[in-house]
């Protein structure tokens, strides 16, 4: 049974994440010597031409049979009590022996052990099954699982694992071609493709709000299953990690970009968590044309700049933003001397900091212009 208790369906938006069931750099202190490090030497490197073709000249079975063997299926459990208030003495099932199980996908990046998957796929989960392509079996540690990125990561205790190749997300362009590998709906090892459809759709957009990710969008056909396996570029290198789909759509889903999702698994194999910036605020992106059908609106309570930005719609209490002044109706211009054109935007400039940083926002306010500094607290773990 494929995502049993893992898969959940949010909001009026059909979105469902496929497994198991925000985001900034911690400081970068120097790091103790971890056992768990990763040789990131490949890692790092640039992205790389397409891998040599085979006989048949088919860059898809070229990049499946490079990487392919890295792709692993992840088989979680856990145990949950039941409303039997007796243990079972009258014919019940005893309290707390019922399993929930479920399965997802996921991919070994270095090949001492370690692996990257959703979240979701893994958490709350009292035991995780690692089971390789070549059918060997292995007992999973989650060194972590980052809830806000949806990123987790998963030890287990090998040797001489194959490893699939880390491109550069950053670089990624609509049309571009994707290729989705993983374990949807108990098939093991299936293998899809598509195009990439957009980059950059931010929590809002796909539906998430909880989530800080500018996720990539790909018509890859991915299903319940497929969370934690990764999307492929054409030269055979994984740019994301699958993440959910529109359940009221055809070839609409979502990956978290590898570069987000590197990020993340480092500060975990360092310190077993992630750490990220909190700004204290909710907003949506503003254009010209939402300003002008909100000024034309008798009943507005602000006239809002038509600008593009990003529109404060609320405050969190004691946050850094309440802190500094922002109040909401703020429409947010630059953050460090860049240019803000929507919410991404101002999230992206949160992500590139770390916790304690100062961020100088430029605002306007009633059509005056203003100048903020907040100093960014942390996201609560809870």
């Amino acid at each position: 049974m494929t995502d049993s208790f893992f898969t959940r369906t949010l909001g009026l938006s059909g979105l469902v994440l496929l497994g198991l069931g925000g985001c900034s750099q911690v400081a970068q202190l120097p790091a103790p010597p971890n056992p768990l490090s990763v040789n990131r030497s490949e890692a790092a490197a640039p992205s790389r031409p397409p891998l040599p073709l085979p006989e048949n000249g088919n860059f898809i079975v070229a990049a499946v049979e490079r990487e392919g063997a890295a792709v692993v299926r992840i088989n979680a459990s856990r145990r949950v009590g039941n409303a039997d208030p007796f243990g079972g003495l009258f014919g019940g099932p005893p309290a707390n022996d019922r399993v929930e199980r479920g399965s997802g996908s996921g991919f070994i990046f270095d090949s001492n052990g370690l692996l990257m998957t959703n979240a979701h796929v893994v958490e709350g989960a009292d035991r995780v099954q690692v089971r390789l392509k070549d059918g060997r079996t292995y007992e999973g540690k989650v060194l972590g699982a980052d809830s806000v990125t949806d990123v987790a990561v998963v030890k287990i205790d090998a040797k001489d694992l194959p490893t699939v190749r880390l491109g550069n997300s950053d670089q990624l362009r609509p049309g571009e071609w994707a290729i989705a590998i993983g374990n949807p709906l108990g098939l093991d090892s299936t293998v899809t493709v598509g195009i990439i459809s957009a980059t950059g759709r931010s929590s809002s957009e796909v539906g998430i709000p909880d989530k800080r990710v500018g996720f990539i969008q790909t018509d890859a056909a991915i299903n319940p299953g497929n969370s934690g396996g990764p999307l492929l570029n054409a030269a055979g290198e994984v740019i994301g990690i699958n993440t959910a789909i529109r359940a009221d759509g055809q070839g609409i889903g979502f990956a978290v970009p590898i570069n987000t999702a590197r990020r993340i698994a480092d500060q975990i194999i360092q310190t077993g968590k992630a750490s990220h910036p909190l700004l204290g605020v909710q907003m949506l992106p503003l254009t010209p044309e939402i300003a002008q059908e909100n000024n034309r609106n008798p009943n507005a309570r602000i006239k809002l700049p038509e600008i593009e930005g990003a529109l404060i719609v609320q405050v969190l209490p004691n946050s850094p933003a309440a802190a500094a002044g922002i109040r909401r109706g703020d429409v947010i211009t630059t953050a460090d001397g860049q240019s803000i054109r929507s919410a991404s935007d101002l999230q992206a400039a949160v992500e590139k900091k770390k916790v304690g940083d100062r961020l100088s926002l430029d605002l306007l306010r009633q059509q005056q212009k203003r100048q903020v500094t907040v100093q960014l607290a942390e996201i609560p773990q809870q």
